[in-house]
């Protein structure tokens, strides 16, 4: 990727009667210390020359990543969030940056391009599909808008292959990015030292049996043995039902999904969206027992709502490890 494009300009105007002196030769501004950086993402370099100054957010857990890091200044526009609850003191952030977009995706190409953008971050490819009339990554990069994807979900092969250490690297190649290397190390520091206590609690305990679902009822909307979900749940002592099962986000027979013997139900929750298309978290949790009426899980009715957003490339995929720990080990977390 070409060079983030830095608009610098400085213009001093002096008035007096006199004739105006000599001009003298335009100075480039100083580079600042640090820079330039470069980082990899999506299979391009993209180098910076200064930290971006206005950026733009899509899904959210690409505006909460940023939030982690302290970085809520730098953004000047986002898409909607109505997905989840908000985390801890993050909606008054969000209320004061401008919308420019009424859903989770970018806006169209016009509205996108008119931003002046620095810079883009985003965890979702389609907003970025010309077929949908959204700007492409190579037409921002053409306007010095370079575009970041969290957790090089690019392609459907490489979401398969996401690991939470992706999460990582994405939290540290921002920090240089935006010049906050040590903040975000800090905040690397504290992430890994909760993940490590997690597994320090649940070490040695027989695993939870636990089919994650965003319901269906057959063929059912599940979490297979790839990607985000099924990694917090291993983390978190449990182990995925429908690891066998090829994908991330997937559809799974409601034979299968019957036959699986959960222990333990995680629901996809979209707490702030209901209707008839996207009914509440109860209402598919009773959907998903109904599928496993034998099971230990629907015989306790046990589940666990996950905001929909953990489930994508950012920070909050990381917390959700302890909660989901806590869910399936409770004993563990008791002193």
């Amino acid at each position: 990727m070409k060079k983030l494009l830095v608009l610098a300009a400085a213009l001093t105007l002096t008035a007096c009667s006199q004739a105006p002196a000599a001009q003298e030769p335009e100075q480039r501004a100083a580079p600042q210390a640090g820079f330039p950086v470069t980082v990899e993402n999506c299979g391009r370099t993209l180098t910076f020359d200064r930290p971006p100054a206005k950026v733009v957010t899509g899904y959210h857990p690409s505006l909460e990543t940023l939030f982690a890091l302290g970085l809520g200044d730098r953004i000047t526009g986002r898409t909607n969030f109505s997905e989840s609850a908000f985390l801890p003191g993050h909606q008054e952030q969000y209320d004061k940056i401008p919308e420019i977009s009424d859903t989770i995706m970018m806006p169209q190409k016009e509205i996108m391009l008119s931003q002046g953008a620095d810079f883009i971050v985003d965890n979702q490819m389609a907003s970025f599909d010309a077929a949908g009339g959204y700007a492409t990554v190579e037409e921002l990069d053409a306007a010095g808008s370079p575009v970041y994807i969290l957790g090089g979900w690019c392609s459907p092969e490489e979401v398969l292959r996401f690991t939470l250490d992706d999460t990582f690297d994405d939290l540290r190649n921002l920090g240089k990015i935006f010049g906050v290397s040590d903040r975000a190390e800090k905040l690397i520091s504290e992430l890994q030292g909760q993940l490590d206590d997690v597994k320090k609690r649940v070490e040695g305990r027989t695993p939870v049996k636990v089919l994650a679902t965003d319901g269906g009822k057959g063929p059912v909307n599940a979490y297979g043995g790839s990607g985000i979900t099924h990694q917090m749940i291993t983390l978190a002592g449990g182990e995925n039902v429908l690891k066998d099962v090829k994908g991330d986000y997937t559809e799974v027979s409601a034979e299968q999904v019957s036959a699986s013997q959960p222990e333990a139900v995680l629901i996809s929750d979209y707490s702030t969206l209901r209707g008839e298309d996207m009914p509440s978290s109860p209402a598919k949790a009773a959907e998903t027992f109904a599928i496993v009426k034998n099971s230990p899980a629907a015989e306790e009715q046990r589940y666990l709502a996950v905001p929909v957003a953990a489930q994508h490339p950012g920070y909050r995929n990381l917390l959700a490890v302890t909660d989901i720990a806590r869910f399936l080990h409770p004993d563990a977390f008791t002193q």
